[in-house]
């Protein structure tokens, strides 16, 4: 069990952290076009991510596939600038219209999943069970997911309902912060070589 709670705490720690501010960035601009009754929709959005994060953290960790450091390092703020410019696309905020952040949060999960790999691969012990190690780290950063995509939701339902700000400039704020600092990081890690 200490196993459990130690890669379940590595999990929440890779979403929480300041360290981990492409994260929460990638998780911002996913959620910045939902409100608070959306939320099942955005726990589905979550555990998409989640998934395609998992799949290739699986496949790095196993050593089936491997990219370049300096290339996924690269790409992670891409897909947050391809987040935050898919955004701005929405006018309507009907459910199908904004069926595409599934698919978004899936693909670029993967992408994700790369960035951490490394780390997590000389973390596991040879005799540490692998599949328990993943679930474990998989739920921490669920958990983590889920309480930031919370407090999103509960600041969107200040500034929309309370504040009285509207949906569209709400979504066109978040997704060109969300932008703005993913621009400078992708700037800073282009791979020149």
């Amino acid at each position: 069990m200490g196993d459990f709670g130690f890669y379940c705490s590595l999990g929440w720690n890779h979403i929480i952290s300041w360290d981990a501010l492409d994260h929460i960035l990638f998780i911002t601009a996913l959620a910045a076009i939902y409100t608070l009754p959306d939320w099942k929709q955005v726990l589905i959005l979550v555990t998409a991510f989640t998934i395609g994060h998992s799949v290739t953290l699986f496949l790095s960790v196993t050593n089936t596939i491997r990219f370049a450091d300096r290339w996924v390092e690269f790409l992670i703020p891409c897909t947050i600038i391809a987040t935050a410019i898919s955004n701005l696309f929405q006018h309507q905020f009907t459910r199908r219209s904004i069926r595409l952040n599934y698919y978004l949060a899936l693909f670029f999960g993967l992408i994700h999943g790369m960035g951490f790999a490394n780390t997590i691969r000389f973390m596991l012990a040879k005799d540490q069970h692998l599949g328990i190690s993943l679930f474990a780290f998989n739920v921490g950063l669920e958990a983590g997911q889920v309480c930031v995509v919370a407090f999103l939701l509960l600041l969107s339902f200040l500034f929309i309902n309370k504040i009285r700000v509207n949906r569209r400039e709400w979504v066109v704020f978040l997704s060109a912060a969300s932008f703005s600092i993913a621009l400078q990081m992708g700037i800073e890690r282009i791979p020149y070589k």
